[in-house]
């Protein structure tokens, strides 16, 4: 990320400079893009100390301003407007990405292999459309057990994503997660 300064009615000290860097190095998180250029526009204006930030990268321009009667607290306070502004952002993207993966319908197929010569393949018996349940995977294993079924697909309240939780053999239970 590339930090300018800017200072207008009064000489930068190195350890302003140094301090306003470290702080605002914290807002790296937010942005994915290394070429981010953020501009610090710092002016004292009789008694009031004031700080203009302008952040431009991929798809971001955001600006905070902020005064007050000490430049190192104006720093922290426009730091912490443009903090919660990204995290603001942050978290509408989140919530645009789980909208357009919605909840998606699962289709299971039943197959069954009795009674069947060794020339003809496996038929479907049976199709079932549900809307798999938000759980964590202990809750899915307890489900699984209530239902008394050999396999439970739900969503991973952890992960967002579809697994399936299955019974073993030996009485363990197996998971199964896509990851994507």
């Amino acid at each position: 990320m590339n930090i300018s300064f800017t200072f207008k009615n009064f000489e930068p000290s190195e350890d302003l400079k140094g301090y306003a860097s470290k702080r605002f190095e914290k807002i790296a998180k937010y942005v994915s893009d290394s070429e981010a250029d953020l501009q610090i526009n710092l002016l004292v204006d009789k008694f009031r100390h004031k700080a203009d930030v302008i952040l431009n990268a991929d798809n971001i321009h955001i600006s905070a301003y902020e005064a007050s009667e000490d430049m190192y607290s104006t720093i922290d306070l426009v730091l912490d407007k443009l903090v919660a502004q990204l995290r603001k952002m942050r978290e509408k993207m989140k919530s645009r990405s789980k909208k357009a993966r919605g909840n998606k319908l699962v289709q299971m197929n039943v197959l069954s292999f009795e009674d069947l010569p060794t020339e003809v393949a496996p038929t479907i018996i049976g199709t079932d459309e549900y809307e798999p349940k938000p759980m964590s995977v202990d809750e899915a294993a307890m489900q699984l057990d209530a239902l008394e079924n050999e396999f439970l697909v739900f969503r991973n309240a952890e992960t967002e994503g579809v697994n399936v939780i299955y019974k073993r053999k030996n009485g363990d239970y197996g998971l199964i997660d896509p990851g994507y």
